[in-house]
């Protein structure tokens, strides 16, 4: 089985479950050791805990560890990495994920005024600002592999209105983050690119859907209708569009710029877990 990142090293920020864990267990299965980096070492009202998901990694071919790690607290960021020097002394790839989606959910599709000054906070502190403390600290080993690649999991929302204003403000900052940091890196080897996946299936979107007669499953997405979580992306899909990237030798020739999920996909030519495309629906 072919493993374009054996030897390499990885960290997946908010890997516990949804996104970020899809994007680890493709590391894994291309051979990397990853990292996975999250608050939840047992399981609560979402599935899903830390040490299941490197036990996942490492069942894929990888080598998964656990890192508890609260993103609220840099101290706690700078001894994730501390540790990744410690044991591999490199880091090729960087993943940011980490967002606060549980908390957001009672905040979404509300204007500004009805939400909390809080609101900004979260979104901007366990997301953008997570982001750059993140890649603050990964920087140096980073320079100590020659090279590699970070990946900043961004949205749609920071082009054109999705769920509210501090949700596009928090989303904007990260592609522009992306774009800055890019010129910064590029001299030592570093890719920076921003990933929008399409609506994706994590266990808190699958809590949010309503079954229909005939088993289909669908998502009530205000001011849009309907939308069949059957042709949404897994979360696999995205980490397979982020192996697809770290393994590609001309990835500089992408750092600073916006790429969909599905566009990578057509470019480097993977599919889904089940063989399709998001916006397809498998044969059953």
């Amino acid at each position: 089985m072919d493993r374009p990142l054996a030897g390499k090293t990885a960290v997946v920020t908010g890997a516990t479950r949804g996104v970020g864990k899809g994007i680890a267990l493709e590391l894994g299965a291309a051979g990397a050791t990853v990292y996975v980096t999250g608050r939840s070492v047992v399981a609560g009202a979402l599935p899903g805990t830390l040490a299941a998901t490197a036990a996942e990694v490492t069942a894929l071919g990888g080598t998964g560890i656990a890192v508890r790690c609260d993103h609220h607290d840099d101290s706690q960021v700078e001894a994730v990495f501390r540790r990744v020097a410690e044991e591999a002394g490199r880091l090729d790839v960087l993943v940011n994920n980490v967002f606060s989606a549980p908390d957001l959910a009672a905040w979404l599709n509300r204007p500004f005024w009805e939400l909390p000054v809080a609101a900004w906070d979260e979104v901007l502190g366990i997301g953008a600002r997570s982001h750059y403390v993140a890649s603050v600290f990964a920087a140096p080993l980073l320079f100590a592999a020659g090279g590699g690649l970070i990946a900043n999991i961004s949205s749609s929302g920071a082009a054109a209105y999705q769920q509210n204003t501090v949700y596009g403000v928090g989303k904007a900052a990260v592609d522009k983050m992306t774009a800055d940091m890019a010129l910064e890196l590029r001299d030592r080897g570093v890719a920076v690119v921003s990933l929008w996946p399409g609506l994706v299936r994590t266990e808190l979107l699958a809590l949010a859907g309503r079954a229909l007669p005939g088993g289909r499953t669908v998502l009530d997405i205000p001011g849009a209708g309907e939308f069949d979580l059957a042709a949404a992306e897994s979360p696999r899909f995205v980490g397979r569009g982020v192996v697809a990237l770290a393994a590609d030798p001309a990835v500089l020739t992408r750092s600073g710029s916006v790429q969909p999920t599905t566009d990578l996909a057509r470019y480097y030519g993977f599919t889904d877990v089940d063989g399709t495309m998001p916006g397809e629906v498998a044969a059953s």
